[in-house]
């Protein structure tokens, strides 16, 4: 159960360190302020996990409070004795908040408790693993709900023993990863656990795809679509592709070792060289722009590099054509068949794994990666090493740097990063390693003094291998 008493100790011990009282106001700024740092984020991670545990209780009760609402009590039910619709509007009710959200507690609860048969034998919950790592406050109830619904919703056609060792996997990953990045490694669980699944979902949402125009009174296009992955793909990149070119032509002298030829510096001072006030959403709408003029009939190519589109399968699911890979650009697998028409389009490139492997290190021979290490880079890291970021927002940096360092352009000496997150390497004083095709970061001692290893890369979060456990 939640350690609710051990967690308001730890936060009334902070609050008494510095005020000397154990009565805790956590609204106060004037307090808040007086905090040194260590004491502030000390208190900043107890009320996380206060909030963690009590989540994970309301759920306990929420789910309670419709097992004692069957709808065959009808109005002797709780939660209509009290006045309430459902259990969900009266937790909704009792929480101030959205009957979604109750809803969703009370989900959790119910596959998170210990179950009664009809004799009143105890089984375990539906989901011990993630009912484990609630009770241990590492994982929210966002991710718990996360997890649940998707193994809930393969149950039907997936293997209970890959689908008990990939609950157990999906619990640890929540507890260690940002919840953006679980939510893409639970679609790519979702894929593992039913293959066959994944080109019907594939279907249903190639049905759903639509392109609308309305214009305003002002004269304003309004344009509205909703792509399936097939579709999509090849507008993110080429729209990014644009976007991402203009965008590191702010930077004096283009810093980024990119594949795109512009040459440039690692120790390149970053000051902008023309002032382009647009913001992202404007210059994508210039790209969209860019991109139909052409069509038409513009007789220049929009001022960007060339742009391509990574598709990733494996050979064996490439072979049988069933099961699924992946797409830059998108975080949701995508089914054989798609990879397949999507490998024989002008600019997408097929990486089939498991082959042998191209030589990719250029040495002290050439100073920008090469598209081809780039996309190597790409798979190696997924996207930004360090935050996860999509691989379009990226740019492929030396480790040792190339002027200061004579740093080799090699894979082992390259890391995709966006560039908020090259920034903070730089000036916090992070150290990178790549060893044996993981990347390593490694803080500074203000920020661990332990200066403890911090695995990122698409190692950080890769589901593995589904070995059964003996």
């Amino acid at each position: 159960m939640p350690h609710l008493s051990s967690d308001l100790d730890a936060i009334r011990a902070v609050w008494q360190q510095t005020t000397g009282s154990a009565v805790i106001d956590g609204a106060d700024p004037v307090v808040l302020r007086t905090m040194e740092d260590a004491e502030l984020l000390a208190f900043t991670d107890a009320m996380g996990r206060l909030i963690r545990d009590g989540q994970a209780a309301l759920a306990r009760a929420s789910a309670e409070v419709a097992r004692r609402s069957p709808s065959e009590l009808g109005k002797d039910g709780l939660a209509k004795k009290q006045g309430f619709l459902n259990p969900a509007h009266l937790v909704a009710a009792a929480t101030g908040g959205r009957v979604s959200g109750a809803a969703q507690l009370i989900a959790v609860g119910a596959a998170t408790a210990d179950r009664q048969t009809l004799t009143g034998e105890s089984l375990p919950p539906t989901h011990p693993h993630v009912a484990a790592a609630l009770a241990a406050g590492s994982i929210s109830i966002d991710a718990a709900a996360a997890i649940t619904g998707m193994l809930d919703k393969v149950s039907p056609r997936a293997d209970s023993g890959d689908a008990d060792r990939m609950e157990k996997i999906l619990a640890a990953k929540a507890a260690d990863i940002p919840f953006d990045l679980l939510l893409r490694v639970i679609r790519e669980a979702e894929a593992r656990l039913d293959p066959d699944g994944v080109a019907p979902r594939e279907e249903e949402l190639k049905a759903d795809r639509m392109l609308s125009f309305r214009e305003d009174n002002r004269g304003m296009l309004h344009c509205r679509f909703v792509l399936d992955p097939e579709s999509g793909a090849p507008v993110k990149a080429a729209i990014e592709a644009i976007v991402t070119h203009q965008i590191r032509a702010r930077r004096h002298g283009n810093d980024a070792d990119g594949s795109d030829n512009s040459g440039g510096s690692d120790d390149a001072d970053g000051s902008a060289v023309m002032d382009d006030p647009r913001s992202i959403p404007q210059m994508q709408a210039d790209a969209l722009a860019m991109i139909a003029l052409h069509v038409i009939g513009c007789s220049a190519v929009p001022a960007v590099a060339a742009t391509t589109l990574v598709v990733r399968v494996d050979a064996q699911t490439l072979t049988d054509g069933v099961g699924a890979g992946q797409a830059d650009g998108l975080t949701g697998p995508v089914s054989a068949g798609t990879i397949r028409r999507m490998a024989a389009a002008a600019g997408v490139i097929p990486m089939v794994l498991g082959t042998a492997s191209l030589p990719l290190d250029l040495g002290r021979t050439a100073r920008l990666f090469s598209p081809a290490q780039r996309i190597a880079l790409g798979e190696r890291d997924g996207g930004c090493a360090c935050c996860g970021l999509d691989v379009a927002y990226t740019e492929a940096h030396h480790i040792q740097w190339w002027k200061r360092d004579a740093g080799p352009t090699d894979l082992d000496n390259g890391v995709l990063l966006c560039p908020p997150c090259h920034t903070r390497m730089h000036e916090d004083g992070w150290v990178i390693r790549v060893e044996q095709g993981q990347v390593w970061f490694i803080p500074p001692p203000h920020v661990d003094i332990s200066q403890t290893p911090r695995l990122g890369g698409k190692a950080r979060f890769a589901l593995g291998e589904l070995a059964p456990t003996g």
